[in-house]
């Protein structure tokens, strides 16, 4: 019966969503403020039904109603309850349910907190999420429907994918979706305002705050996603360019430019025609990555779908919105009048430089992505082509040099018109740390690759010109104490966000430069008692031994690992075999150290001519791997603390009176 309730109340909020769609927009259109508030309250309504149908598919997990088919495929009796409630968003489906709740209760969220905003740039913005909502819900009603029955109801079901079971799997997805179907506001304000024909600094500031939720939640998202990879699939890497990491990497740069774009709209009335063309695309890039992954173009352990009919109908959304956005935006777009003028020296000029280069990097991976399947789907499968990281590697890291380079000028530089010889006078100090880190590695590491050094120059550059950057907004010792603590005190929050994000990429630089240039591998076969020498540790095989747990049964390894200097550690990496699935899985062992990782892997065994039986042992060594989670959790942190600046709740501008109608930034009504 609670099932029955919660495909109800999937339909209904269908049925909800349509209505949205219409009663505002026409209430928008006649200036009627009875029908713009019915919106809102069709919002919080459609959000209620989908935490409801949610709720209801998440009891049948708990339960383990195994009549629902959906429970059956991707539960079993025997799993944690934690695997269970993942098991909701752990397939198509119930991801699917997740993907428009979500969209709802962003929608609602507009509906109750977008007080300051005009009545019908809000009713415009929730009829166009709720367009997107009624796409995505007839997609779940009518091909991925959760609630579907088996009768009769089988004794057992068929457990969930082992690589799935684990914690950072469980948070990974509802994650990633906050920040994937989060840049769903910002395109919807942006369709909205080409409806209404008015972009203006104050559309500049309402946008921003919901851009930069999506953008942490995303940017959190893509680091657990890439942590998880980097224990449990027990290859010792981090990133691989998998079609599926650039599906969410994708609208993350796309995302990350139209953050700092919608800042010259807010500060300098500018850019407004290429900010809302890049809300269109970051949405575009969202959308593009749940085609690739539901749609059976790509297999990899992150796909949730290969059912061809499916991705054809979330094809045809992905064109109808993207391709309905853009044919507005070329109707409306020659009427967008151009804010104040700006030289290529200043602070708009560096934020223009940040987003041409994004927009370039985000243009190769989706080249790097998309052309292997073009040219797989042109040649009916007769000729495949693999881009791997030689090409992303090769393409991507030299765009990214001179951005991150930049980054460190920029926010020195004054609007409207800036002093780069000025500017770099300040940076001398970060010239100086960049150099010495540069000598430092070189003596430190001299067999390492040659560019290598660098990277991690420009790691100091940008940390030490953000931390200039910021102390002198506090004139940290240019002024007393005192002084520097009030400046301190009444930075908005925005600014030492900033610095936050700027250091966590800095600190994130390093550690990708550290786990790429100097990681040592070793892989070979060892019996129970043998020693293997990889680089100034000895590490030994001491033991092997079965158990059960849960749902699997296990096969642990006991390594002794020692160094030079005498010094032991014990390491217990397993291989786990759940029987329900017929599937292993890796369980790495890692010491962590600020400076690296220590990573062993037990791999099958086999016996030898003699009798001997040998397992096979991989272990690396990861320099300064901890350094990119670190970095990805600063940047986090910097984002977060970005929104809580008072300015995104309380202190949206208010329109003035406008004279004339137009596309253009002229004041409007206040409201």
């Amino acid at each position: 019966m609670i099932a029955e309730i919660g495909q109800f109340a999937l339909v209904l909020a269908l049925i909800i969503a349509g209505v949205q769609v219409v009663v505002p927009m026409v209430g928008a259109a006649r200036g009627d403020g009875t029908l713009m508030a019915f919106g809102s309250r069709m919002a919080v309504a459609q959000a209620v039904l989908l935490i409801l149908a949610f709720a209801a598919l998440t009891h049948g997990f708990v339960v383990s109603d195994f009549s629902l088919a959906l429970v059956f495929q991707n539960s079993h009796s025997l799993k944690p309850m934690l695997y269970k409630v993942s098991g909701v968003w752990g397939n198509h489906e119930g991801s699917m349910l997740m993907w428009v709740l979500i969209l709802a209760v962003y929608g609602a969220a507009v509906a109750v907190f977008g007080r300051n905003l005009p009545p019908t740039l809000k009713a415009r913005v929730l009829s166009v999420q709720a367009m997107i909502g009624v796409a995505f819900l007839a997609f779940i009603v009518f091909t991925s429907n959760p609630f579907l029955r088996l009768n009769p109801a089988p004794p057992d079901g068929t457990g969930l994918n082992p690589l799935l079971q684990d914690p950072g799997l469980a948070f990974h997805p509802p994650l990633l979706y906050l920040g994937y179907v989060g840049f769903s506001m910002a395109f919807s304000f942006a369709v909205a305002a080409l409806i209404e024909g008015r972009i203006d600094a104050a559309w500049g500031r309402w946008v921003r705050p919901w851009t930069l939720a999506a953008w942490v939640f995303l940017t959190g998202g893509i680091a657990l996603g890439s942590w998880w990879a980097y224990y449990e699939l027990g290859w010792g890497g981090w990133w691989f360019w998998d079609p599926v990491e650039n599906a969410s990497f994708m609208p993350w740069l796309f995302g990350t430019a139209l953050l700092h774009s919608s800042i010259v709209v807010e500060k300098r009335d500018s850019l407004k025609s290429w900010t809302i063309l890049l809300a269109i695309l970051t949405f575009s890039m969202s959308l593009l990555g749940t085609f690739l992954v539901r749609s059976g173009v790509l297999t990899s352990v992150h796909t949730f779908a290969s059912d061809p009919a499916r991705g054809i109908f979330i094809l045809m959304i992905l064109l109808v919105t993207v391709g309905g956005a853009l044919s507005l935006f070329a109707w409306r777009a020659p009427t967008i009048r151009g804010g104040g003028l700006f030289a290529p020296v200043s602070r708009e000029g560096a934020l223009v430089l940040n987003n041409m280069l994004l927009t370039l990097a985000s243009a190769t991976v989706l080249l790097g992505t998309l052309y292997p399947l073009i040219l797989d789907a042109a040649s009916s499968g007769a000729s495949r082509v693999s881009v791997g990281p030689p090409y992303f590697n090769a393409t991507f890291a030299p765009i990214m040099v001179p951005l991150v380079a930049a980054m460190a000028i920029g926010p020195l530089l004054a609007w409207k018109r800036g002093n780069l010889r000025a500017a770099a006078r300040k940076l001398m100090l970060a010239a100086a740390a960049a150099i010495a880190a540069i000598a430092a590695t070189f003596i430190a590491v001299p067999d390492g690759p040659a560019l290598a050094p660098f990277a991690i120059g420009l790691a100091a550059w940008i940390a030490t010109g953000t931390l200039v950057e910021w102390s002198a907004r506090i004139k940290l010792f240019a002024a007393p104490a005192a002084e520097s603590w009030r400046r301190l005190t009444g930075l908005p929050r925005a600014a030492s966000g900033m610095t936050l994000a700027h250091l966590g990429l800095a600190i994130m630089i390093a550690g990708i430069t550290g786990a790429s240039a100097w990681r040592s591998e070793l892989i070979t076969t060892l019996a129970v008692g043998e020693t293997a020498q990889v680089k100034n540790y000895a590490l030994t095989l001491q033991a092997v031994e079965n158990g059960r747990g849960p749902n699997y049964n296990f096969e642990r390894g006991t390594f002794l690992l020692t160094d030079r200097n005498g010094a032991t550690i014990v390491m217990y990496p397993e291989r786990r075999f759940f029987p329900v699935a017929g599937q292993s899985t890796t369980e790495a062992a890692i010491k962590t150290t600020l400076m690296a990782d220590l990573y062993a892997v037990l791999g099958t065994s086999r016996t030898t001519p003699e009798g001997t039986e040998q397992w096979t042992v991989r272990f690396f060594i990861n320099p300064m791997v901890p350094w990119i989670w670190l970095g990805a959790l600063v940047m986090v942190g910097g984002g977060l603390l970005s929104l809580s600046d008072r300015r995104h709740r309380v202190g949206a501008p208010r329109r003035k009176q406008q004279h004339a109608p137009g596309v253009s930034g002229a004041p409007a009504p206040a409201e």
